[in-house]
């Protein structure tokens, strides 16, 4: 049992200093039910800064001249609120039928980039399959899939220029696939085979490639946060109208390299975009076990960045966000955040088994009803893009295509 301080003002403006016992219970539970049973009619925490700042200042004209610019004086004593009960809003324009939602602000795609997109989802999802069995089999070591982030990989793949760098992390073999790194390629990185232009030096999904740009995935955690800052003020430098981009999931934000990254980058004025793939689960823990924080984008304003949150399962959503990032990055030469709110569909990687810490029915409803490929077919489909036909035909096209990959492997090995 520890003995706990509250301090507060009296009726007469005196501070008073309140022993409360603590044994182990949150503080701020404790410090929230105090507050709760004061007077109705009394302002719950008179410390807090939920107001305006402005409505609080009573010396208009006195500003203290601080080194990094001119800070407002104030007589009250008010403290930032740790959050705030409203969340900040998610940007979606997709409903999950498809549709779109109306007043959405968004460009549209094309037919031509919308079926592309559509194919290489789908692609990415039978060579994560095609991938995960041959792991099972024992014929490679270790594999991740990108199951139920297909969107993510693919819109914001779309969204760059193939001259920008990307420092992807771990599940985004995707972004490889849509610069042109062909299926064929990811499986000769997991195999280490002889054609595997690693040489068989690195990890399974470990993959990189200097011709598409992307830089190749390092096992610790975060590292390409910080780097991505410094390849970003490289570009800079250069003038080559180009930005980088650094992938990483909500679990690495609690790793020190992805503050220093932000805080380079916005110090730097670096054009670089930070993707996090918020998909709820660090291996095997939950978001509310990591942070305390709205989630990631709330700390894009503690290192003075721009940020946004968006729906990681809309495609349009995640295409539109990720273009307006790279436009702003690179002309306005500033760093931006941008939280795409997902769910990770499939285990951590084949070292783990996720029905240990997770609900089956949870898994199984992100797998159906909030699938991003099963959504932006409806899309597509509405939009009269799309037929069964064409389905039944890219089916048949990657399953050959799969075949084919097997069929060398076996050779390769024989």
């Amino acid at each position: 049992m520890a003995t706990w301080f509250l301090r507060r003002l009296n009726n007469h403006g005196v501070m008073q200093k309140l022993s409360m016992a603590f044994s182990g219970k949150s503080t701020t539970a404790i410090a929230r039910r105090y507050f709760v049973s004061m007077e109705v009619g009394q302002k719950s925490d008179p410390y807090s800064c939920d107001d305006d700042y402005s409505e609080n200042i009573d010396h208009q004209n006195q500003d203290l001249d601080f080194p990094g610019g001119k800070i407002p004086l104030t007589s009250q004593m008010k403290f930032i609120s740790e959050a705030s009960e409203k969340r900040l809003p998610c940007y979606r324009v997709l409903n999950d039928d498809g549709s779109l939602i109306s007043n959405s602000i968004h460009d549209q795609l094309g037919e031509e980039v919308a079926v592309n997109m559509y194919s290489a989802m789908v692609t990415l999802k039978t060579m994560d399959t095609y991938l995960y069995e041959a792991q099972r089999q024992g014929r490679i070591s270790f594999y991740m899939t990108t199951f139920g982030e297909e969107a993510i990989n693919i819109a914001s793949a779309a969204a760059l220029s193939p001259h920008d760098f990307v420092l992807p992390q771990y599940r985004e073999a995707g972004v490889l696939l849509w610069r042109g790194f062909t299926v064929q390629e990811c499986t000769n990185q997991c195999f280490g085979n002889k054609d595997d232009k690693g040489k068989g030096r690195q990890m399974p999904v470990h993959y990189g490639s200097n011709k598409h740009n992307v830089i190749t995935i390092s096992s610790p955690l975060a590292t390409q946060i910080s780097q991505a800052a410094g390849v970003a003020y490289s570009l800079k430098m250069d003038k080559t109208g180009a930005c980088a981009v650094a992938y990483t999931g909500e679990g690495a934000t609690s790793e020190g390299d992805f503050h220093a990254g932000l805080n380079f980058a916005a110090v730097l004025e670096a054009p670089v975009i930070f993707l996090c793939r918020n998909n709820g689960w660090a291996i095997s823990t939950p978001v509310h076990e990591q942070f305390r924080s709205d989630g990631i984008v709330s700390k894009g304003l503690g290192y003075g960045i721009r940020s946004i949150r968006v729906d990681g399962n809309d495609v349009i959503a995640v295409y539109n966000a990720v273009r307006a990032a790279r436009t702003m990055a690179i002309s306005e030469e500033r760093p931006i955040l941008v939280e795409a709110m997902t769910y990770r569909v499939g285990h951590h990687s084949t070292s783990d088994d996720s029905t240990k810490y997770r609900a089956t029915n949870e898994i199984e409803y992100w797998k159906t009803a909030r699938c991003p490929i099963t959504i932006f077919r409806k899309h597509i489909h509405r939009n009269g893009w799309w037929s069964d036909d064409q389905e039944s035909e890219l089916y048949r096209h990657v399953k050959n295509q799969r075949q084919l990959k097997e069929q060398k492997e076996w050779r390769s090995l024989h």
